[in-house]
């Protein structure tokens, strides 16, 4: 592969992220949840006890790491999610996501999947979805967790 096919890469991944983003965020609002709380609920329903530490939500969540504290606080306000104390830990908190959070969560989620399979699988073949998964995880893994 060349230099110029690698970098086509990458502004081809930046511009369809762009592309796509939107898209989902529009049809997230008409389902009444914010991509950014999506996210975040996604992450905590499927933690062990549907909790998780904030900080290890930070590192989980797509929302970046400096926003993660002040989406949970929009969420707790709506009753969506709870902060709790953490015996073993008295600086920091769990965040836990309360039965209305996943049945918001649940409601949402068919619209979520509808918009990923309009706006970006629907252009992707089986094979050409597992090469871009593949590689992509590989990347994250990687950077995620440098040698």
């Amino acid at each position: 592969m060349s230099e110029d096919d690698k970098i086509a890469a990458w502004a081809a991944l930046l511009r369809t992220h762009a592309a796509v983003l939107p898209r989902l965020e529009k049809a997230l609002s008409r389902a009444g949840l914010p991509i950014t709380w999506y996210d975040v609920l996604l992450v905590l329903n499927a933690a062990p006890h549907r909790r998780l530490r904030m900080t290890d939500l930070g590192e989980q969540a797509v929302v970046s790491r400096e926003r993660v504290s002040r989406v949970v606080g929009e969420l707790e306000r709506e009753g969506l999610v709870e902060r709790q104390a953490n015996p073993d830990d008295r600086r920091s908190a769990f965040a836990a996501i309360t039965a209305e959070g996943r049945r918001r969560l649940r409601a949402a989620a068919p619209v979520y999947l509808a918009a990923v399979e309009e706006h970006f699988l629907s252009y992707l073949s089986d094979r050409e979805a597992r090469v871009i998964a593949t590689a992509l995880w590989r990347v994250l893994g990687t950077e995620e967790h440098p040698v």
